[in-house]
Formats: structure tokens, sequence, C-alpha cells
């Protein structure tokens, strides 16, 4: 029997093209892991972690999990394109050893009806079975390929309103994927109308291409090698192209699952791999709502991995880093859970280098720690001191519960650094911190609760203080679970809105919540939890104008009227103040209506 064809070059080259570039470049990034990074894989790398790394890579690599919870139609595309391949791959294989117990080319599986000639019962028992199976897996995957060219065309019954726009290359190595499978379709056809082998569907589609007259070994052969061609295509084209995330994604799952993270200041090797572990899919344009309320649909996440991982910096890629609110809705949307605005404050740090000077907060060494032994540190933040409503209200909250605590920055606000660092300014930012750090050390205190989220997180995740770090609705949540305040319930309608950075950015919904119920009628809004809309007056951006900014707000607050209620609740000072500055309508914190309905 013949294990060869000289068609079956194509295939193989882009085999060896494919393993070639996708091993150099894997060496080449990992070898570019700070040192924290190697110290975290070293530790870990032998570890149980890599058990949920390979459930994780199995779920959303081959069954696209998270995609198939926002469409399920979207993820059977998915679904069907990725485990379908790879589970025809795996068949063909199996079926591939049964044939050939003596050993085979591993081009045998890929082009098995061409070499294999001889009636299936023949070969081994069970062949039969197979070729059906094998054709039942052709049919999952055309299925799936049906979609994407229906998705092509028409995105939104599956869940898209708008796709992504790809780069030529990224469209030509489409094309190969998509002719792959009808090409194989074609050639084992062809095979079966010369031979009459194959499975239920293949065997079909041979008499029925027999009975016409087309049972011609050219026409054969033509087939199989546009097949190889199509396949050699792709594969040689993959490591230059979108589709480099098939096996790229699988590697982030196993270092994210080791505890590897981003470096927040510069690029690491384990950036790359996030760059290239993004699909391309566009999932992050429509929940963006500078997308939504502003129809500027060219800087979402999916365009700024493409213009970093295409080096159009002098184009597009500032322009596109700096017009984003940073408010997490794009990384929440995300099926591979890439830190978008990580990749954006990289480009940020890059472009405001030249005027990130160190010594612009000298003055701050002239401010002295307060004795806070036994107490809790309270802060404020910059914006609580434009609504000061929330800060009156955690005090009267503190003395309520007996509790001693420490205003940190009552009479001299120092921020917390991370506006300045979400813009850029990495060494400003770091002379902040370095302050305030110095000052919560050694004043004593035994816990930092903040009413700011853009404070909370850059004190959970930047400053890696030696005390626990709460938002004051943890805190008022801790303080009414353990009985040291207690509140009376009003006839009040609430409607709640998640700040994006103590929502998406921290994962604090329940607390909120759990608060306003103890206080009023809370009631539930379309677009809440991971999919609330963003106040579009957060730090984060700075080329929105003013108008632009009052659409996005004025979007949040149709969201949170249409169950009519009587107050607007939030958690965040910044979104309060552009609320309140909308219209006359009750706005309030979390921390005012606890306070307005303590029982003494």
């Amino acid at each position: 029997m013949n294990n060869f064809s000289i068609y079956v070059i194509p295939f193989c080259t882009g085999v060896l093209l494919l393993l070639g570039f996708s091993v150099l470049k894997y060496w080449r990034w990992i070898k570019r892991f700070d040192k924290l990074q190697q110290a975290i894989i070293r530790k870990n790398i032998w570890s149980w972690k890599f058990l949920p790394a390979i459930w994780e890579a199995f779920r959303e690599g081959l069954l696209h999990w998270r995609i198939a919870k926002k469409n399920w139609l979207l993820g059977y595309m998915h679904r069907s394109l990725a485990f379908g391949w790879f589970l025809l791959i795996v068949v063909g294989f199996v079926q591939a050893l049964l044939a050939f117990p003596d050993g085979h080319p591993f081009w045998m599986a890929i082009f098995y009806n061409y070499f294999v000639h001889e009636d299936n019962l023949l070969v081994f028992p069970d062949a039969p079975l197979f070729a059906d199976i094998m054709d039942a897996l052709l049919l999952y995957v055309l299925s799936g390929l049906a979609l994407a060219v229906f998705k092509k065309l028409w995105s939104r019954p599956l869940g898209m309103k708008r796709t992504t726009r790809h780069t030529p290359l990224d469209r030509v190595t489409k094309f190969a994927l998509w002719c792959i499978f009808p090409l194989r379709l074609l050639s084992e056809t062809a095979t079966s109308a010369i031979y009459h082998n194959g499975g239920f569907l293949i065997q079909w589609l041979g008499n029925g291409m027999a009975g016409i007259g087309i049972a011609d070994p050219y026409f054969e052969y033509i087939c199989w090698l546009l097949y190889s061609i199509a396949l050699g295509t792709f594969f040689a084209l993959m490591p230059f192209s979108r589709y480099m995330h098939i096996f790229t994604e699988i590697f982030l799952i196993y270092f994210r699952q080791l505890g590897v993270r981003d470096n927040a200041d510069q690029k690491s090797g384990y950036t790359m791999f996030e760059l290239n572990a993004c699909s391309r899919c566009g999932i992050c344009i429509d929940g963006c709502p500078i997308n939504k309320e502003l129809d500027i649909t060219n800087i979402q996440g999916v365009y700024l991995l493409q213009s970093i991982r295409n080096h159009d910096w002098r184009k597009r890629q500032v322009s596109i880093a700096e017009n984003c609110l940073m408010c997490d809705r794009c990384v929440a949307d995300c099926p591979v859970n890439i830190d978008l605005n990580v990749m954006r404050r990289h480009v940020r740090i890059q472009n405001k280098r030249p005027i990130d000077t160190s010594g612009n907060y000298s003055y701050l060494d002239t401010v002295q720690p307060f004795n806070a032994i036994g107490r809790v540190a309270y802060f404020g933040g910059c914006m609580s001191h434009l609504t000061p409503g929330t800060t009156e209200a955690m005090e009267r909250i503190f003395q309520a519960a007996g509790q001693k605590y420490w205003y940190m920055d009552r009479d001299r606000s120092i921020c917390c650094g991370r506006p300045l660092l979400q813009q850029g300014f990495t060494t400003q930012a770091n002379e902040l911190r370095r302050k305030n750090t110095e000052l919560i050390v050694n004043s004593g205190a035994t816990m930092l609760i903040t009413s700011c989220p853009i404070c909370y997180r850059s004190f959970k995740e930047e400053y890696h203080l030696p005390i626990p770090v709460f938002h004051h609705t943890e805190y008022i949540d801790y303080l009414l679970t353990a009985g040291r305040i207690k509140l009376r319930k009003s006839d009040r309608r609430v409607a709640y809105h998640d700040p994006c950075e103590l929502g998406r950015g921290c994962g604090i919904y329940d607390e909120p919540r759990r608060i306003l119920d103890a206080t009023s009628t809370l009631l539930k809004t379309k677009d809440e939890r991971e999919h609330s809309r963003c106040c579009g007056f957060n730090l984060g951006n700075t080329t929105l104008d003013t108008e632009e900014q009052r659409k996005i707000r004025n979007a949040a607050l149709e969201n949170l009227r249409q169950p009519n209620p009587d107050v607007i609740a939030t958690a965040c000072p910044a979104c309060k103040k552009a609320f309140t500055r909308a219209e006359e309508f009750p706005v309030e914190d979390v921390a005012e209506i606890v306070a307005e309905n303590l029982i003494s």
C-alpha cells in the first residue's frame, strides 16, 4: 500500500514552518519574562496547579465556554470549529494507527481516505464505524464553518452588532482556513467516487459524483493537492496572524494558573503571550461605552492589541491607547481574560516617559504620620472631598459602631497615585505610593478603609500593604453582620449603580446590595454587575470632550431610571458627582443611605 504522494509536501512544509516559528517565538517570549515571573514559574511549575490549567485550556480553548455564555450560537460556531477539528485529528490518528499497526508517516491520518482504497471491512474490524465517525465530525466542523460565513455577512443573530476589521494577512489566513474543510469533503468525495470508500456521508456523495460521470483520478489528485495547499498555507501563516492564539492561549492559561501576572509598568514575555492569545473575535467591541454611545468603533481592545502586535506606533497605537475610559468592560467581556487595560497602560507609559520625571512631590516629605495604634485608617480620596456627604456619612458610621479611626487625608489630601498610573506617569505615581505607604505603615493602624473605588483598587493591587484594605461597602457589610450597627428599613425604592473600578475591577457586587436590601427596596436594572454602564466621567480618559462624556453618563442614568426608583445609589464619589451634575435627581452614596437609617 503506497503511503506517499508528492501532494503531501505543501502540508508537511506548513507543519514544519509552524513548528519552527512557534518554538522560536515562544522561546524568545519566555526568555523575556521578568525575574518575578520566572521565580513564580520555577516555584509552581511542578505543582498541582497544572490540573486546573488543563481543565481551563480544554474548556476555553476547545469548548469556548465563556463565548457560549454570551451567545450559545456564537459559542457553537467556535466550539464546532475548534473541538470538531481537534476530534478529527485525534480520531484520524487512532484510525490510522489501527489500519497501520506497524507504523505510518504522520500525514497518513490527514490523508487517510486517499491512501486506504480497500473496502472498509477489509482494513480492520471497526473501520466502518471509524469512517462514519469521521464523516459525522466533518459535518460538525462544516456546520460551524457555515455559521462563520453567515456571521461575516450578518453577525447580529450570533450576538455581535459589530465584528473586527482584520488585516490583509489575517484575511488570507482565514480564507485558507475556510477552504480546508470544504476541500477535504470534496477530496474524500472524489476518492469515494473511484474506490467507493468512506463513511455514510462520503460514500453517498461519492456515489452521486460517480453517477454524473466524475470519477477521474486526475480530478481526485487536484482536489487532494488543493486540500494540502490550504492546510500548508494556513499552518505557515498561523504564527504571523491572529490564529496564533490557538496554541498561545493554552500557554497563557497555564502561566496564569501558576500565578504569573503581567508587569504593570513595562512589557514582558508574559505580555507577548497575552498579545498573541487574542483571537480578534471582536466581542470586546459591542460592550464598550465609547462604541455604544459615541459610535467610535476603532479604539477597542481588539484594535489596541492588533496595533501593538503590528508595531504601528506612529499610525494609531497612541491614539487608540489614550481614547479609553479604562472602565474594564472589555476586560469583563474578553473570553480569554486578557488584561487589556494593562496593555493600554504600557503604551501610555511609553508615550509619557519624557515628561514622567521624579521630584514633583517633594513637599510630601513634610507630612508626618499620625499615631493610629489600635485604630483603623480612613482614606476618603480626592474625589470624596468633592462629594463630602460620603466622608461625613462614614464618620457618623464609625461613631455609631464605636470605632476609633484616623482620617488620614482630612486636612492634607495625598492622591493614591492610580489616576497618574492610568495615564502612564509611573514615576510620579510611585512617589505618591511611597509616601502613603510610609504614613500608613508608621501609623500603626490595623486596617485601611477607603470610600473611593479608584483608591481602593490602588491600595489593594499596587501598594502591598501589611494590613487589610476594605472599601467602605465591605466594611459596612462587616459591621452589619457583626451587629455593631443597626439599621431601619425605609420604604424608598433604590437603583444601584455598580462603579467600574469597584465592580468589574475588584469584583465587589454583593456587599453594596446586601446593605441596600437592609435599608430600602433594591430594584433590578437591565445593565448591572459586570454589565454596568460607565458614568463617563472617570479619570481614565483625557481624550473625550465634555459633551461626549455626557452622552455616556446619560446612557448610564437612563438605565438606572428605567425601574423608576426614588433614589439612585452608588459607591463611588466620581460616579455620584457625574450623576448629580446631570439633573435634579436624588443620588446618594451607599454610606449616606446607611447614615440616614442608623438606629442609635
